[in-house]
């Protein structure tokens, strides 16, 4: 029985470094077509390079003005995510901590809103960002990204909030806090784990986002990564090896992020199992 437990145990083994294997391939011909010429790339994209040209990122770095470009998207990420976590942990504790037929009927309107695909409402978000002014600024891509990162964060708020023992926050009302001091100084700092989760899918989505970008932002200089990137494919030309190199370039930040945010998020799952 134990014998034929750890075969078992062996094919799942092996399955999943095979899954994991096919996962990493994209990365494998992304990273060695990033140090390839351009006659390589079409030749045999997925040979191993004869010869590295790491040129390829120092000319990357020029033509997409990598520093102007990695700001812009540095900015929008974090504007975003400090306006989405404020907005939606406190609507979301309203909500929970106020039930009614208003607040419910508000939760189902944001949840329904999820299933609202983007490419519906397109032109008629660039018509009402036309006329609110708020068209080629980085702010105004941010309220955007308001709009439509509120629903699922204050969804997972909403959620986490139930879990939380209100007798903490009538404790902190007998020692004199006010409504706006019993959620910053009690139930946020509880929300740590979700917060930190909740910054990782806004941070993951707003950084590698092209669609929204492309429709708010006209001025070059105000072009984020993906902008940027997308600045190798012409309409007869594209360039795959210094496409590629921007790819890398464009991703390593947000991989290095992730990688930094990983034992917080695990920390945040093992502190929320055991919260009694």
């Amino acid at each position: 029985m134990r014998s034929s437990y750890s075969v078992r145990l062996l094919g799942l083994d092996a399955a999943g470094l095979l899954i994991a294997l096919l996962f990493l391939v994209p990365f494998y011909f992304v990273g060695v077509n990033s140090v390839k010429s351009f006659g390589d790339v079409l030749a045999n994209p997925a040979g191993w390079p004869e010869a590295f040209l790491w040129s390829n990122y120092a000319r990357v770095w020029d033509i997409m003005r990598f520093p102007s470009a990695f700001l812009n998207s540095l900015l929008i990420t974090a504007g975003s995510n400090i306006g989405l976590i404020v907005i939606s942990s406190m609507a979301a504790y309203r909500m929970v901590r106020h039930p009614g037929r208003l607040n419910n009927t508000l939760l189902f309107l944001f949840v329904a809103a999820m299933v609202i695909p983007f490419q519906s409402i397109m032109i008629p978000l660039v018509r009402v960002a036309s006329g609110m002014g708020i068209m080629n600024s980085l702010w105004g891509l941010g309220v955007a990204y308001f709009g439509f990162g509120v629903s699922l964060n204050l969804f997972l708020y909403h959620g986490f909030i139930k879990s939380i023992p209100k007798e903490i926050e009538e404790s902190a009302v007998v020692d004199g806090c006010n409504a706006y001091g019993v959620f910053w100084r009690i139930v946020f700092p509880l929300l740590k784990p979700m917060t930190v989760t909740v910054v990782l899918l806004n941070s993951l989505w707003i950084w590698n986002d092209f669609l929204l970008p492309l429709l708010f932002l006209y001025d070059p200089e105000l072009r984020t990564i993906p902008l940027a990137t997308y600045s190798f494919f012409g309409q007869y030309t594209k360039q795959w090896d210094l496409a590629l190199a921007g790819l890398v370039m464009g991703v390593a930040p947000i991989v290095l992020f992730f990688l930094a945010m990983q034992k917080h998020i695990i920390a945040g799952i093992t502190a929320g199992s055991v919260k009694g």
